[in-house]
C-alpha cells in the first residue's frame, strides 16, 4: 500500500511552501540528511515560461531546494532538455531567478554510465548524477503526452537520458508503445527517486507535453515515496483506467507495482481533462504493418500557418522522417515511429497529432458494432 498526500495550493510562494514541506514531512522527508547529495529533478523540457505549463514550476523548484538546505544537505538541480540549452532554459522558466540567494548547484545533466537495467535492454546509458546522488527528488508535471497519455513521475526520469541519446531510444522502441512505457519503468526501477512530488497547479491538457498543449489549472500538489503510486492517483482523479496509462500497466506485469493506494488529503474527481486520442494499434502479420501504419494510425501533422521551418524537429526526429525546403515541412509516414518527439519540441505549436481518414471511419465503425 502506497501513501499519496494531496494538498490544495497555488504559487502564492508561502503557500506553496508549507504545502510542499507538509508533504515532505509526510512522505520521509527527514531521511535527508546533513551532507546528503540530493539531486532535484524538474522537467525542463525546453525553453518556456511559467504560464505555459511545460515545466515544473520554478516555485516548486525553490521550495524543494529549500526543504534540503533545512535539512542540511547539499542540492543539485539538473536535467537534460530536448532542445534549448540548459542557461537559457533556466533564464525563461524563471528558474534562476527563483533559485537567487541559496547555495543550490544547477547543471545540465550532460556525463553518462553505463547500468544495467534489465531484459530486454541490459546496459544503457544514465546520467551519473543520477545514478550517484544519495537522494532524488522527482518533480514531475501534470502534462499530457501525444505518445504515453500522461508525462508523470515515472517518465520525468527519462530525462535522466542523456542528450542525443533519447531518440536514439526512441527509435530503437519504434511503434512499439509498450515497448518503450518498459523501458521507462526498468529506468525509473534503478534511478529509484526517493520522493515524487508532481506539479499539479497549473497543469497542461490537450496534445501535450508541448506547446501545442493547453494550460488548464487544477491547484495541486500530489506526493509519495513512489513515482507509480502518484501516477495512479493521477489516473484516479482523471478517471483514467490505469492499465491505460502504459507505464503503470508495466509496472504491474514487472511486480514492482501492486495498485494498493492510499490517498491522504481530498483527491478532487476531473473528468473532462482533455486527454491526446488514443493510439490505433498495429497488429496481425509483419507485413500488413506497412499499410496500417500508413492508413490507421494517428500521426503528426504540420500547422503551415504557424511552422517557421526552425528544424527543430527535424532535428529530433529519431526515424529522420522530417525535412524541408524553403516553403514547407515534409514527414514521411512511411519511416515515422510514431514516438511524437516533433509535437513535444516545436517551439511555436505548430506540430499536431491527427487521425487518418481511414482509421476515423474504422473507429467509427467498431464502436457501433461494440
Amino acid at each position: 500500500m502506497v501513501k499519496v498526500s494531496v494538498r490544495r495550493t497555488s504559487y502564492a510562494y508561502e503557500e506553496l511552501r508549507e504545502c510542499f514541506f507538509e508533504i515532505m514531512e509526510a512522505i520521509g522527508g527527514t531521511e535527508i540528511g546533513k551532507g546528503s547529495r540530493v539531486l532535484i529533478k524538474p522537467n525542463l523540457l525546453s525553453p518556456a515560461r511559467p504560464e505555459e505549463a511545460i515545466l515544473t514550476h520554478p516555485l516548486m523548484v525553490r521550495a524543494a531546494a529549500e526543504y534540503v538546505l533545512e535539512r542540511g544537505g547539499l542540492p543539485v538541480v539538473a536535467d537534460s532538455p530536448a532542445i534549448g540549452s540548459f542557461k537559457r532554459i533556466l533564464r525563461e522558466g524563471v528558474i534562476e531567478e527563483a533559485l537567487k540567494g541559496l547555495a543550490v548547484v544547477c547543471k545540465p545533466l550532460n556525463i553518462s554510465v553505463p547500468v544495467d537495467i534489465g531484459k530486454p535492454f541490459g546496459l544503457i546509458e544514465v546520467a551519473e548524477e543520477a545514478i550517484t546522488s544519495d537522494i532524488v527528488i522527482n518533480l514531475p508535471k501534470l502534462k499530457t503526452h501525444s505518445q504515453m497519455l500522461l508525462t508523470l513521475g515515472v517518465k520525468n526520469l527519462f530525462g535522466c537520458v542523456v542528450g542525443y541519446r533519447k531518440p536514439e531510444w526512441h527509435m530503437r522502441t519504434g511503434v512499439d508503445t509498450a515497448m518503450f512505457a518498459r523501458l521507462l519503468v526498468l529506468i525509473h526501477e534503478r534511478i529509484q527517486p526517493r520522493f515524487t512530488i508532481l506539479d499539479a497547479v497549473l497543469a497542461l491538457e490537450g496534445e501535450g507535453p508541448g506547446k501545442g498543449g493547453k494550460p488548464r489549472w487544477v491547484g495541486l500538489l500530489m506526493g509519495g515515496s513512489n513515482a507509480h503510486g502518484v501516477d495512479a492517483a493521477v489516473c484516479r482523479m482523471l478517471g483514467v483506467v490505469p492499465e491505460e496509462l502504459l507505464t503503470l500497466k508495466i509496472a504491474g506485469e514487472l511486480n514492482v507495482w501492486d495498485g494498493g493506494l492510499e490517498m491522504d488529503g481530498n483527491l478532487p474527481a476531473i473528468r473532462d481533462y482533455a486527454l491526446p486520442g488514443r493510439e490505433s494499434l498495429v497488429f496481425g502479420p509483419k507485413i500488413l504493418h506497412g499499410l496500417m501504419r500508413r492508413q490507421l494510425i494517428q500521426r503528426p501533422v504540420v500547422e503551415a500557418s504557424r511552422c517557421k521551418l526552425c528544424g527543430e524537429c527535424r532535428q529530433i526526429c529519431p526515424a529522420k522522417a522530417i525535412s524541408h525546403d524553403r516553403n514547407s515541412l515534409n514527414i514521411d509516414y512511411d519511416q515515422c515511429i510514431r514516438c511524437y518527439c516533433c509535437l513535444e519540441v516545436c517551439p511555436h505549436g505548430a506540430m499536431h497529432k491527427r487521425e487518418t481518414m481511414t482509421g476515423w471511419l474504422l473507429r467509427g465503425l467498431a464502436e457501433k458494432l461494440l
